[in-house]
């Protein structure tokens, strides 16, 4: 198993082992939406439901959100495809509850004309005309509105005690790669409406995102590419004054053999290996092909240490996730909710369930 890494400090430091929600919650103390990007591929659907399962962990009631209409979220629940409307995933330690919601654009567009134009009826017949689809497909800057829209809905609704219906939302958001046109799209809209309820709905969003209520975090593989995306939009989305949480690093191998094993060459000694197998009284013949394995073993592990290091740069809190073979069951899922709340000793493998987080 690999070690569960979470350092609240940045380089040059010496390590300070948290668990990350609470190293989330020292970071970002309001926020109760959390952003969850990542570059396509690097698992970021897999860490924001962890993230999720680990808040409402903490007796929290949280809410997951998709909009990418990939039913990612009833895949990785095994539930039927998730139909426009909030249900119940799951429960959690200490009374807490996970839903989930697939939004929709065309239901979220219908459910806009219906809330701020009361046009309920005209919105039911557009949609029959094909026209609202025409529209949100056309303009993927108001598909992106109507979605923020109603992430922003999901986190400020209260309840007839006047408090927030979730303790937070977690939404699973578009990759790296689109995350700041995404995140940004209600300013380009605020900038064309000067007043009224699309300039008031606007500003609500806007006051949100970039406020102190939202934390964005990272989700990342240890490999040049995602790394180097990663890099570029931490940078492109604290520039647009977006609040950054944590890096998730997905995928991470156990450090089994460490790169200094290898020679002057880069590569194992295979006459070496031998002698030190036939010194254990272990058949020789294969050495020169496990040389090869552990040549090339070696050698992630150095591109891995070496993406450590450039991630060391953005100062941010950070957690290493295993390797798990893609579908991920429900049961491995909560084990990662579980490294969440742990707190991570560098190199230890921090999977004493005594020493969870509190906070977040």
């Amino acid at each position: 198993m690999v070690a569960t890494r979470v350092t609240a400090d940045g380089p040059g430091r010496a390590a300070h082992p948290v668990a990350l929600v609470d190293a989330i919650a020292a970071r970002a103390p309001k926020a109760r939406l959390h952003v969850v990007t990542g570059k396509g591929g690097t698992g970021k659907t897999t860490a924001a439901a962890a993230l999720a399962l680990a808040l409402a962990s903490l007796g929290k009631k949280v809410l997951l959100v998709e909009v990418e209409s990939r039913q990612a979220i009833a895949q990785l629940f095994d539930i039927p495809p998730m139909t426009y409307g909030e249900q119940r995933l799951t429960s959690a330690a200490n009374g807490g509850e996970l839903f989930g919601l697939a939004i929709d654009p065309e239901q979220a567009m219908l459910e806009y004309l219906e809330l701020f134009y009361g046009l309920k009826r005209a919105g039911k017949g557009l949609q029959r005309l094909g026209a609202v689809d025409f529209v949100t497909t056309l303009a993927p800057g108001l598909r992106d509105v109507l979605l923020t829209g109603k992430v922003k809905e999901s986190v400020v609704r209260v309840g007839p005690d006047d408090r927030p219906v979730y303790d937070a939302v977690v939404l699973d958001a578009p990759p790296t790669g689109r995350i700041s046109r995404f995140l940004d799209a209600t300013q380009e809209v605020a900038k064309l409406a000067k007043f009224g309820p699309i300039r008031s709905q606007s500003d609500g969003v806007i006051t949100l995102l970039h406020g102190p209520r939202t934390a964005v975090h990272i989700v990342t593989l240890l490999e040049e590419m995602p790394v180097q995306e990663t890099m570029d939009a931490a940078a492109e989305l604290q520039t647009l004054g977006f609040r950054l949480g944590a890096v998730v690093v997905n995928r991470a191998r156990p450090a089994l053999l460490d790169a200094a094993a290898l020679g002057p060459d880069g590569e194992i000694d295979a006459k070496e290996l031998a002698a030190s197998l036939r010194k254990a009284g272990v058949p020789v013949a294969h050495a020169p092909a496990l040389a090869h394995e552990m040549t090339e073993y070696a050698q992630r592990q150095r591109v891995q240490d070496e993406n450590l290091l450039r991630l060391d740069g953005l100062e941010l809190p950070r957690i290493e996730l295993p390797d798990l073979n893609p579908p991920v069951a429900l049961g491995e899922l909560k084990d990662l909710a579980a490294r969440f709340l742990v707190t991570g000793v560098p190199g230890d493998d921090a999977e004493d369930p005594s020493a969870t987080g509190t906070s977040a």
